[in-house]
């Protein structure tokens, strides 16, 4: 795909999403793969319906574009493997925090939630399967476009990273410091140690993950990764002054939950205008740490932009 980056972002970012899709269906085919016995037609279609339902994608597009930033051209559909196991990390975490025994939500995307549309057995596997497929597409050798495979040392790197994202110490981890939250009452720093893990890891990941399919240098990897924690701050940000401003029709999911649920967040313990100023603060130190590579960054910068503006 051309890289041109006079592209309008949003029209980049809807095309790297479609290309992410793509290929999200492919691997959510009835195809078995070695060593597979069967692929159970509701576990597919609970699976497809908590992943095929749109979205930005922005998870998948920062590690194609992060990935393209060091001139990853040829390595574009490892980058593309790599963007689809992260989201079906994103999208079995967003499965599993819908159900009831998490935060009991009804719609997703506009849609009903996998729970709700199937029940929550289903939904469970659905998310369970999700992520171990996530393990699969990352660890296969196989060369999709001919070339010659990513190195074992390169997926080891992508595989490792995206587990402590994901974990205990990443995003796991931050949503049992979410669930507890509206018992423990955080102060300020609990609440950005906590929405760090919860979503700002996985974005995180995203940024340094395109580095490591472009083989970049462990400096510039810490620099992507810099970058990611403060687009995640950014995000989460954007997302707690959404669920105090937006409205649900707009959104595709119910607002007002965390106020309702007494949870802490730093936009309802500061206020929308002081939210709007960190955004702020957060787009330029994101935007900071991207001069080095002057140009090339337009893309990534005007991503920080968008994570902090969108409105919905």
């Amino acid at each position: 795909m051309d890289t041109n980056a006079e592209i309008p972002f949003e029209m980049r970012l809807d095309a790297r999403a479609r290309e992410v899709e793509t290929l999200l269906r492919s691997l959510l085919d009835t195809h078995l793969l070695p060593g597979e016995i069967a692929r159970p037609e509701r576990l597919l279609a609970a699976m497809r319906h908590g992943v095929l339902n749109g979205g930005k994608r922005l998870r998948p597009f920062l590690v194609v574009e992060s990935a393209a930033l060091f001139g990853a051209g040829a390595r574009h559909i490892e980058a593309l493997r790599a963007a689809a196991a992260l989201e079906c990390v994103h999208c079995y975490s967003l499965i599993h925090d819908d159900l009831p025994a998490m935060d009991d939500d009804d719609l997703r995307r506009g849609q009903p939630t996998v729970h709700r549309a199937f029940d929550e057995a289903a939904a469970i596997l659905a998310g369970d399967a999700l992520l171990t497929l996530a393990f699969d597409i990352i660890c296969d050798d196989a060369a999709d476009n001919g070339a010659a495979p990513l190195p074992a040392a390169t997926r080891l790197a992508l595989a490792r990273g995206l587990a402590r994202a994901a974990g205990q110490g990443g995003m796991a981890g931050g949503q049992m410091l979410d669930l507890t939250a509206q018992h423990d009452a955080p102060d300020e720093a609990g609440i950005i140690r906590l929405q760090a893990m919860k979503t700002g890891a996985l974005i995180r990941y995203a940024c340094e993950a395109g580095a490591i399919v472009a083989g970049a240098p462990e400096s510039d990897r810490e620099r992507l990764a810099e970058f990611g924690s403060a687009i995640g701050l950014a995000f989460q940000l954007a997302d707690d002054l959404l669920d105090v401003t937006a409205d649900a029709g707009r959104l595709g999911k119910a607002t007002g939950k965390d106020a309702a649920a007494g949870k802490a967040t730093l936009a309802a313990l500061h206020g929308p205008d002081w939210a709007r100023r960190q955004l702020h603060g957060l787009v330029e130190q994101a935007s900071s740490l991207l001069e080095p590579y002057g140009e090339r960054a337009a893309i990534l910068k005007q991503a920080a932009r968008f994570v902090a503006q969108r409105d919905r």
